[in-house]
């Protein structure tokens, strides 16, 4: 997935509410690439789903793996992948997604809705105290470290 891919996307679903996570959201933090990426996590209001897969369908995406109501998989045929996070927004704009223990669902706080910087481009994702907290709780891989270290410079360079 190049930042090119990721911009063609956004502009697809320009006007949806969707916030960009995991790799490609921590490289929107800090302003640039600084990896591979081989998907793109985006968050999206669950109301807005059947449009949301609308417009990825004109792209040529289609579900090829599907673990709702927690998260789904759209691919394309030149292998092209979206991981998909349905949010439920509350009216203090903070919201919540399901998770394979039911009655614990993720949290967002209203404040971790941001923006950041892809190829020039202002995009829509999560803050970086945000996808800390997503990156606790497990046993962390050698991408989850470069990135982890990454989250600590930018909260360290904005205090």
């Amino acid at each position: 997935m190049t930042g090119e891919d990721v911009l063609e996307i956004l502009a697809a679903l320009d006007g949806f509410g969707v916030w960009i996570g995991g790799g490609w959201g921590i490289d929107a933090l800090a302003g640039r690439q600084t990896r591979p990426h081989d998907d793109l996590d985006l968050m999206h209001r669950e109301e807005q789903e059947p449009s949301v897969l609308a417009a990825l369908a004109a792209l040529g995406f289609a579900e090829t793996l599907s673990w709702r109501p927690v998260r789904f998989v759209l691919t394309d045929p030149a292998g092209r992948e979206i991981d998909l996070h349905p949010l439920r927004f509350a009216p203090d704009g903070s919201a919540e997604q399901s998770s394979l223990t039911p009655g614990e669902p993720f949290h967002y706080p209203a404040k971790c809705f941001v923006t950041g910087t892809i190829l020039g481009t202002t995009v829509p994702c999560l803050s970086a105290e945000q996808q800390i907290h997503f990156h606790q709780g497990y046993e962390p891989r050698e991408r989850d470290l470069h990135d982890l270290a990454l989250l600590a410079s930018i909260v360290t360079r904005r205090s």
